[in-house]
């Protein structure tokens, strides 16, 4: 498992057991984990972001924190802000990373991630120009994402 896997499951299991809020020292967390203060960002801007249902608040300095909140919405309403902001690109690995946080976060289920895995892989777009690759990925998931909100 690599360490933003693990920073990330320490997280979710901290929030989960403070009620949905929680107050973090970025160093700390850092110090905690062994890596450097820009990992625990990276971890916090790319798998609690608004998309998951997470608002961030930060204050930097020595008495800094980064505070993580879960919002509650339903997942119908959470696919369809994911959708609106996946763009026109999305490459392979910000794929896997947005399907992993959508099935952390109950979204979809292991087997609809699997299964949208394997359409947005590098592999199932080998004979497409690597200049649509990611348009067409962002397409792909797009539609994939739709049909689990319209019936």
């Amino acid at each position: 498992m690599r360490s933003s896997d693990i920073i990330t499951a320490f997280i979710m299991e901290m929030l989960e057991s403070e009620g949905g809020e929680l107050e973090l020292k970025r160093n700390e967390l850092a110090q905690h984990f062994n890596v450097v203060p820009s990992q625990i960002n990276y971890v916090i801007s790319s798998r609690f972001t608004p998309e998951m249902g997470y608002l961030i608040e930060s204050k930097r300095g020595g008495g800094g924190y980064i505070r993580i909140r879960r919002v509650s919405r339903t997942p119908a309403a959470g696919i369809m802000h994911i959708i609106n902001n996946i763009g026109d690109s999305l490459n392979s690995f910000d794929s896997q990373a947005l399907l992993k946080s959508m099935e952390d976060n109950g979204y979809i289920t292991d087997k609809t991630r699997n299964l949208m895995l394997a359409a947005a892989s590098d592999t199932a777009y080998s004979s497409i120009p690597p200049s649509l690759r990611d348009k067409l990925r962002a397409s792909v998931v797009k539609n994939m994402l739709l049909s689990l909100v319209v019936k």
